[in-house]
């Protein structure tokens, strides 16, 4: 990785400094400006002129979504954060950097999406608690077949070498990329479903988590466009064949850096304030699942027996609870949410967990039994005992859980919160009737 200071981009081979932000569609967008136009001194202070309007952009075209408060009237300024300025050499002559949302005095927009992350880590900081997080990527590789459709890029099967055989070449520029750019990549292995890779990196305290996610798909897609491919991070792609999750491993640590999610005393080895971060986010996971898992396309995994974390319970190790503990060396110190895929915007994801395991330490929340088996194998009555239930099964039934979910809503706020639904309302009406193979085609190549 290489941090880098406004005035070092003029003398050398980069041109264009695009500055992106993420919108409400979890589209990654940005504006680039010439390298001419920096202030030596302070960088482009003032940011670049964006149309308020752009935070009501629904996946499917540039149109404002009905009801989102939002209009053609009104200008932000997309400000670039410094500290997040890179290169890589998959994309030469091009610097990327992370930017806010602004108003025209300076102060955050209340729909700027890291400033929401903020809000919420601040919150938490109250506690003495800080987040470190990792979304853990799986995501396809398609190409295109000689009639033009979209097809996987390889036919294996999970951790077939074949795979890596077959893209070698990808996988090399993939990963010079994630590093040029900061992340560090722990594991990487062909999934099950044919194409499908995942690649974990390594974990990042608070909002650089979410920076991180947006630097992952740009080097994935990049990466893939050099090679004739297309990197999706769709939920599903086939219906005869596996999705690809997101899964969000979150961890908490105290003022002094160290662990403060497992306590090696504690039968399940969760601490105190572990337990009711965890219950927190159980508790308001219906209403998390309109953020964590936005898209129709989504619940076409958000299934049971697909490890996909359908059932709203946590298990050490249980890939069918929607939270998963795991341990090292008998100590506890992370666990992942596995009801979320790559079509999720990270700081709306991560913004939202965090608000609502706050609402579980405000309230000292206990944690239900844990799920030692996977629910769908229970009967009814004894996963109601065991207060274990059902994910919303759509799109919409989540966007009702959202709107009726008080601690949420009081997160995200009365403005932020309309602009957000009506975009997935109306990307919920659009996208329900269409086949997985007219979604495929719309969506692939903004996933």
């Amino acid at each position: 990785m290489r941090d880098l200071d406004w005035p070092d981009l003029a003398p050398g081979g980069v041109q264009w400094v695009r500055v992106h932000w993420c919108d409400h569609a979890n589209v990654i967008r940005a504006k680039a400006a010439h390298v001419a136009l920096l202030d030596p001194d302070a960088g482009l202070p003032g940011g670049i002129g964006l149309a308020a309007a752009q935070m009501a952009l629904p996946v499917m075209f540039d149109a404002l979504a009905p009801g989102s408060g939002l209009s053609p009237v009104g200008e932000v300024r997309l400000v670039p954060d410094g500290r997040t300025l890179r290169t890589t050499a998959l994309l030469p002559g091009h610097a990327l950097v992370l930017g806010d949302l602004r108003r025209e005095d300076g102060q955050p927009w209340e729909h700027c999406p890291r400033d929401f992350l903020r809000g919420q880590l601040g919150r938490l900081e109250a506690y003495g608690l800080t987040l470190t997080a990792a979304f853990e990527n799986e995501f396809f590789l398609l190409r295109r077949d000689p009639e033009g459709r979209l097809v996987p890029a390889d036919r294996t099967v999970y951790a077939q070498t074949g795979a890596f055989n077959a893209h070698l070449p990808f996988l090399h520029d993939l990963t010079a990329a994630l590093l040029d750019l900061g992340l560090t990549p722990e594991h990487l292995y062909p999934e099950s479903a044919p194409g499908q890779i995942e690649l974990a990196v390594r974990y990042r305290v608070g909002v650089d988590a979410a920076d991180q996610q947006i630097f992952f798909r740009e080097a994935a897609r990049a990466a893939a466009g050099r090679h004739g491919l297309v990197a999706c991070f769709l939920a599903k792609v086939s219906e005869t064949a596996a999705g690809s999750g997101c899964h969000i491993n979150l961890g908490l640590r105290d003022a002094g850096g160290q662990d403060a999610l497992g306590d090696p005393d504690d039968p399940d080895g969760l601490s105190a304030a572990g337990r009711a971060f965890m219950a927190g986010i159980l508790a308001h996971l219906p209403a998390l699942t309109a953020v964590t898992v936005p898209l129709p396309n989504g619940y076409r995994r958000l299934k049971p027996h697909f490890w996909a974390g359908a059932y709203c319970a946590w298990g050490v190790g249980n890939r069918e609870a929607a939270l998963r503990v795991t341990r090292h060396g008998g100590r506890v110190t992370r666990f992942e949410v596995k009801a979320a895929d790559g079509t999720a915007n990270p700081y709306l994801a991560l913004g939202a967990l965090v608000a609502a395991g706050l609402g579980g330490l405000e309230r000292d929340l206990s944690l239900p039994p844990e799920a030692t088996v996977d629910p769908a194998l229970l009967g009814e009555a004894e996963r109601e005992a065991a207060r274990m239930f059902p994910l919303p099964a759509s799109l919409s039934a989540s966007l009702d859980a959202l709107e009726a979910d008080t601690v949420l809503r009081a997160a995200f706020g009365e403005a932020r919160l309309r602009a957000y639904v009506a975009v997935k309302r109306l990307e919920g009406e659009a996208l329900s009737p269409l086949s997985p193979e007219e979604e495929l085609e719309l969506l692939a190549e903004r996933y």
